[in-house]
């Protein structure tokens, strides 16, 4: 185990946690030469960035024949990213005495449900078949589409720099490649060496190590005042998950992975557990919109992220 952690998983976390801080910065620069709101940058960006340690160890997870791994990695990495990831975030804000302040539109909160229910559906009927992956990646497809439409056009602000960005953004998500990789070889021997459960092992490892960049990404964020970002991120993360993530083993036409699965009635706790600490992330971004949400009262929500979280593991532990 000593090995495992020392050639794997703390390299791989590492890399994790370094390459998001520069995807973070980098992508920002980018994508303000094209003049993109803050909303936009967050929900496509720097979350497909952020979301590519988890399309990458799909792929792997996928190549070795590991379906509850899969989804475990996918549902687990979405609760995480509200329940651990906004939870942190929203923590530390409050200790320094920020109050956290969106303005999400209600559509793109209306789409981060819309895309959980789709996902919920597709677990239920089919998932990891090559129709289920084209109707996933069509309605990723009609939500970008839906956000770029909508976005807020922004004058073009060059910083120092500006021209090496785009050659620093790809060393970072090349390093998250590789990073993923380290994670998912881990993880995998983690499987093998100790028996632990598929799911639990992609509940835990898999979405907690490819959750590192959405941590360090909205912590970062948040610390600089932009929340618009910060809740884009998170949000455009969970929908890239579901949407572009699930989709990857259909389209490598893996559907014999679904015999390696567990049964829905096992994991529809999971299902209702993510929707659950969705609603609240919407309630709370809605209501933050609008009023000061005083600090009691957010040390109260952290304290229902947290929990939450920890009752996930609850259930995925066998």
């Amino acid at each position: 185990m000593i090995s495992i952690l020392f050639l794997y998983l703390i390299p791989g976390i590492a890399l994790v946690w370094i390459s998001a801080e520069k995807l973070e910065k980098y992508s920002v620069l980018v994508s303000r030469k094209f003049g993109l709101s803050p909303f936009f940058i967050g929900s496509t960006v720097i979350a497909f960035g952020t979301s590519a340690p988890e399309m990458l160890t799909t792929l792997f997870a996928a190549l070795e024949n590991k379906g509850g791994m899969i989804i475990g990695n996918i549902v687990g990495s979405n609760i995480t990213n509200i329940a651990l990831v906004f939870g942190l975030t929203l923590f530390v804000l409050s200790l320094k005495g920020i109050n956290f302040k969106s303005n999400v539109s209600n559509l793109n909160l209306f789409l981060l449900i819309l895309s959980t229910l789709i996902v919920w559906g597709v677990l239920s009927e089919r998932p990891f078949y090559y129709i289920s992956s084209l109707i996933l990646l069509a309605t990723l497809i009609f939500t970008i589409f839906i956000w770029y439409k909508s976005s807020e056009e922004f004058e073009e602000e060059l910083v120092e720099g500006d021209r090496r960005a785009l050659l620093k953004l790809a060393l970072s998500i090349i390093t998250l490649i590789f990073a993923a990789w380290l994670i998912t070889e881990g993880a995998m021997k983690v499987l093998s060496n100790f028996g632990v459960g598929e799911l639990f092992i992609g509940f835990t490892i898999l979405a907690i190590g490819t959750s590192l960049p959405e941590i360090a990404a909205s912590i970062a964020l948040a610390l600089k005042g932009r929340y618009e970002t910060v809740a884009g991120a998170l949000i455009g993360s969970n929908i890239f998950n579901g949407l572009f993530v699930l989709a990857i083993p259909g389209l490598l036409a893996r559907e014999e992975l679904m015999m390696n699965t567990w049964v829905y009635s096992k994991w529809i706790q999971l299902l209702f557990l993510l929707l659950f600490i969705s609603l609240i992330f919407i309630i709370f971004l809605k209501v933050s919109k609008n009023r000061r949400i005083s600090m009691p009262i957010n040390i109260l929500l952290c304290i229902v992220f947290f929990s939450t979280y920890l009752y996930s593991l609850v259930l995925v532990f066998e």
